[in-house]
């Protein structure tokens, strides 16, 4: 791979990174409950942390990366319709929008492990779709457990 197509990868991740903390930073100021507010909080913390991974890697840090398990994914963003953010969205509308958010984030980074040759980037685009399958089947639970029952 070349080292310039490398960069620009991680560079382009990376600003996913960020604009995914960036979200859930606005949306904690949306949100009217606090632990609405925390959750978001916890997830705007690990996204900044994909983001030092990220530029960790850039920097030649690539370390042993172990991949977990099989994800478990109940397709439920498949199904849902997010609307765009606004001030006036329920906690419905946060928590359908951060599951497709989550959703893209997990498709790029699968899409990223397909294109690189790379082992340990491949390895490392694996680790990474998997943590955002993880987020995203954290949100389809919560969707499930508060508003499937509803509908």
């Amino acid at each position: 791979m070349n080292l310039d197509n490398f960069n620009e990868i991680i560079d382009f991740a990376i600003e996913r990174e960020k604009e995914a903390a960036e979200f859930y930073r606005y949306m904690q100021d949306v949100v009217k409950f606090k632990n609405q507010k925390e959750l978001l909080h916890e997830y705007e913390i690990m996204e900044e942390g994909h983001a030092r991974a990220l530029k960790s890697i850039k920097d030649g840090g690539v370390g042993t990366v172990e991949l977990d398990d099989k994800v478990e994914n109940l397709l439920i963003s498949d199904y849902v319709v997010a609307s765009k953010p606004s001030s006036e969205m329920t906690y419905q509308d946060i928590i359908i929008i951060a599951m497709k958010r989550e959703e893209a984030a997990y498709r790029l980074y699968s899409n990223l492990e397909k294109k690189v040759e790379d082992q340990k980037l491949k390895k490392i685009f694996a680790k990474l779709s998997q943590e955002e399958l993880k987020h995203k089947l954290h949100f389809e639970k919560i969707y499930d457990n508060e508003f499937f029952k509803e509908n």
